[in-house]
């Protein structure tokens, strides 16, 4: 009988006795307590639970948080033994009055609702209340590019009552710069979080009139490695590639002219790719200053070989012309003169066999610039060979440009300084 016997239900006497304990029918709680008299105060604190996202694009910052708000109703005052605190959910906040608290410059906003709505009310037997929420909010954060990537940003969570100017409702932070804690584990993938502090201020709308604003501030400072390994190391290894070309052979075009070809345009990418990522601002960043300062060395080693190659075209013609004309004025008809500048073939060496030396011109008929002639006597191939090999060694080493011997130097020196100057104001 004892197990068949009903429990008494005790859901209607617990209703009935929480809308007698805090007497909501009794009062209009669409009016602010005190309504009338002196501004009420309402303190906030806020824990943030974690800091979602930074945009750059977007120009905003996403951030999950606990909002608290503490206020003195005396309409919720109700009598207790032990002086203990009621909880209840988010179904009484519908029938009382609670702070219009809104965010400033917010783009979306929106309060927890699984399972339940996440609002919590607690109230005490003086009427005191606190009231508490979880929240996820995106806000608009003015970020200044002109350092990025070796940029910090300070960013603002800002809350004010929409309704209530500071005559009637006094917006302040409960304990100062404790009001604001955080989660041990916030982290972000790009950013390194220095700071979060409060601050408060009034703001004025001219239609409305003045409102206590609070501030939720907090600096991040960007983490450099990323863009070490995918912007700037890239670019500088381009930038040294270019340099290659100073030492390769001033005739072969096709190496020189591709080198110069796949460095230039490689380094478009790499700019493009930055900027893809980042908002079309107006004004010049410190990477932007980095990347088009390694594209115009990269594009300079492809100018400075069209400027070898045009010099060296020019050489050739006079020389040309130098040749024709000593020919003719040196009165030797059956003498067979060659120019080597490096590009011989075995035939080319062969064909000089028969060369003697009483047929070569003497010293002092030469012109300024220097006509090669070989004279070869009656020697074995291996000599004559060997011979060849030496000379045309030195003519490769003597082909080399004086605009290139230049650049080798010229062109990393530049470099470096510019690095050291770089780095020196950025970092």
């Amino acid at each position: 009988s004892h197990v068949s016997k009903k429990n008494e239900d005790l859901t209607k006497a617990w209703k009935g006795k929480t809308e007698q304990l805090l007497k909501i029918d009794e009062h209009d709680f669409t009016m602010r307590p005190a309504f009338g008299g002196p501004a009420i105060p309402v303190g906030v604190d806020v824990q943030v639970e974690s800091l979602d996202s930074i945009s750059e694009v977007d120009m905003d910052f996403t951030m999950t948080l606990y909002l608290r708000h503490y206020w003195k109703d005396e309409r919720l005052s109700f009598s207790s033994t032990n002086n203990k605190s009621r909880t209840f959910d988010g179904r009484l906040v519908k029938k009382i009055w609670v702070p219009d608290v809104f965010f400033v410059h917010s783009k979306r906003s929106f309060i927890h609702d699984t399972t339940t709505d996440n609002i919590m009310l607690r109230v005490f037997p003086d009427g005191h209340v606190l009231y508490s929420m979880r929240v996820t909010v995106t806000a608009m954060c003015n970020m200044d590019f002109s350092r990025f990537p070796l940029d910090s940003q300070t960013c603002s969570l800002e809350l004010e009552s929409y309704a209530y100017t500071d005559e009637d409702l006094m917006l302040y932070w409960k304990n100062g710069n404790e009001s604001l804690k955080t989660d041990e584990k916030i982290s972000l993938s790009q950013f390194l979080i220095q700071k979060f502090h409060t601050t408060s201020r009034l703001a004025f709308y001219s239609s409305t009139g003045w409102y206590n604003r609070l501030y939720i501030n907090f600096t991040l400072r960007r983490h450099i490695f990323f863009f070490l390994l995918q912007t700037y190391f890239p670019a500088t290894l381009m930038v040294m590639l270019s340099w290659v070309s100073f030492w390769i052979d001033r005739r072969a075009v096709p190496a020189r002219v591709s080198l110069g070809i796949t460095t230039v345009l490689t380094m478009s990418t790499i700019i493009t790719g930055v900027n893809a990522s980042m908002p079309r601002v107006s004004y010049i960043k410190a990477v932007d200053i980095y990347l088009w300062v390694s594209f115009v060395f990269v594009f300079l080693s492809v100018l400075e070989y069209a400027a070898v190659n045009y010099l060296t075209t020019v050489q050739e013609r006079k020389e040309r012309k130098l040749r024709e004309k000593f020919s003719c004025s040196c009165g030797i008809p059956h003498s067979k003169t060659m120019m080597l500048d490096g590009n011989y073939s075995e035939s080319d060496a062969n064909s000089l066999a028969g060369y003697t030396r009483n047929q070569m011109v003497p010293e002092e008929e030469k012109p300024e610039k220097v006509v090669v002639h070989l004279a070869m006597s009656n020697e074995s191939n291996s000599s004559r060979k060997r011979g060849l090999r030496g000379y045309v060694g030195l003519r490769i080493i003597q082909n080399t440009h004086a605009i290139d011997k230049y650049s080798r130097l010229i062109f990393p020196g530049t470099y470096i300084v510019f690095n050291l100057i770089y780095w020196s104001v950025f970092s």
